[in-house]
């Protein structure tokens, strides 16, 4: 799977039209620190907000505004917006898509839909000239008003003069650059006083899909099953496919049900569980959804009915509305507890470690596997080189503690072990692609495990 990919994580949508939102580098803090959330998504290209994120890990996802969307088409145009929103922040901010415009064919701006196309190709290319194209994916979201005739699920199919002109070519595109199909499902827009309880997750009758003789217990089930026949319908099956907006609000207006804070947490918490649990959906079993909640935090400055202003999970003083799961536990005073006693049997370990463990021995290493895949130094790399390996990967934000001091992999301490260690996780962490060893022809892979005492080297 690419950096990036579809593997079931939740994320969250960081919306800003707000006057009381705090500072993004608190935002970023907070997010890294205090929750489980790993990815967030932009509704533009915000540089003190992709500032905020450097070096955290937490993948990001831009927004190329709709108006924005025809420029685009020109390469030159396209290779300017890169170098000016991407390039300054990248790899630093782990910047994984693109996504151009948002819910453009639901716009019907016949400019907008016509050139949306040719523009992510104008994009893509540009990614190319700067050797960006195998880490960000460029997409665009989609409303369900793409969708006709879409209950039961198997008989969903794509409106009308966008199946074959407008959404064939994009499912081409995606399919050949390895990108997602990202779509804004809201069961809280489909439902009604007698669907509150299938939208919710909650026990229902279901829907039955004579066709397939396949019965569906919610909502966003059969949403998703829906766009797949659609998909399907078009040849385009395999493409995966992201959810790039979910959620419900805490307020609304006098006259709608179930829209409180006590059903906005059921909602999510729901969905939660659903995401993580890898189930899929009837038509796609056993499938995870790369999931963006809506959204981060209230937006008060948004117009429309009262629920647009109030799809938050946190206030803006970061303290939660409600619980849903996302949230680290409080190891705060453990941590401190830790910090004293590691003063003081920190320098004991070492000791014990040096006499204990030899010293590393690429050439003799436990054993080998005909299956399983590592990421080594190169003999005669120079330490220079491996040096900016080290600085490369652990400056993205990845998991460098075992090869700091007092850490499982920090002995034998030399830049070639430490830089071994750093292009191994980097590699699998990216999906195993040949080229994520390169390293400037400082990498290469082996079928030997390079593991050794209780340093270890994922696979």
């Amino acid at each position: 799977m690419r950096s990036g990919g579809a593997d079931g994580s939740i994320g969250v949508n960081y919306g800003t039209l707000a006057n009381n939102l705090p500072p993004p580098q608190q935002v970023a803090e907070f997010l890294l620190r205090s929750t489980l959330i790993n990815r967030i998504r932009l509704f533009d290209a915000d540089p003190l907000i992709l500032k905020a994120f450097a070096n955290t890990g937490i993948t990001v996802t831009v927004t190329v505004p709709n108006d924005q969307i025809p420029h685009l088409t020109n390469l030159t145009s396209a290779q300017k917006w890169i170098s000016d929103h991407i390039q300054p922040h990248f790899p630093s901010t782990n910047i994984i898509r693109i996504l151009v415009g948002n819910e453009v064919i639901s716009t019907a701006d016949h400019l907008l839909i016509r050139t949306l196309v040719p523009a992510m190709q104008s994009l893509h290319t540009a990614l190319v000239s700067a050797s960006l194209h195998r880490r960000i994916q460029i997409s665009t979201p989609h409303s369900l008003g793409i969708l006709s005739d879409s209950t039961p699920p198997s008989s969903a199919k794509f409106r009308r003069g966008y199946n074959t002109q407008v959404l064939k070519p994009l499912l081409s595109f995606l399919r050949t650059t390895s990108s997602p199909f990202v779509v804004n499902p809201y069961p809280f827009f489909g439902y009604s006083p007698e669907t509150l309880d299938f939208a919710l997750f909650r026990p229902n009758p279901g829907l039955f899909d004579h066709h397939t003789k396949l019965l569906y217990t919610n909502m966003l089930d059969a949403q998703l099953d829906s766009v797949y026949s659609a998909m399907d319908k078009l040849g385009f099956s395999d493409v995966e496919i992201v959810i790039g907006e979910i959620g419900w609000p805490s307020e609304g207006d006098i006259d709608q049900i179930g829209v409180d804070v006590s059903t906005a947490a059921e909602f999510n918490k729901h969905l939660v569980a659903r995401v993580d649990s890898g189930t899929g959906t009837p038509l796609m079993p056993n499938r995870s959804f790369e999931t963006y909640i809506f959204a981060l935090f209230d937006e008060n400055l948004k117009s429309g009915p009262t629920s647009e202003r109030n799809f938050g999970i946190f206030r803006s003083d970061l303290t939660p509305i409600y619980d849903i799961g996302i949230l680290r536990p409080k190891v705060i005073n453990r941590r401190r507890i830790f910090a004293v006693f590691a003063n003081f049997f920190i320098p004991l370990r070492i000791v014990q470690v040096r006499s204990s463990i030899p010293e590393k021995n690429p050439g003799s290493p436990a054993q080998g596997s005909p299956e399983k895949r590592w990421c080594v130094t190169k003999p005669g790399a120079e330490t220079v080189a491996l040096q900016r390996n080290i600085d490369y990967v652990c400056g993205l934000g990845l998991d460098c503690r075992p090869i700091n001091e007092g850490g499982l992999c920090y002995l034998p301490n030399t830049v070639k072990a430490h830089s071994e260690y750093a292009m191994n996780l980097f590699y699998q962490t990216m999906g195993k692609y040949k080229f994520d060893c390169d390293f400037d022809k400082t990498g290469e892979i082996t079928t030997i495990n390079p593991s050794y005492g209780d340093c270890e080297y994922h696979a």
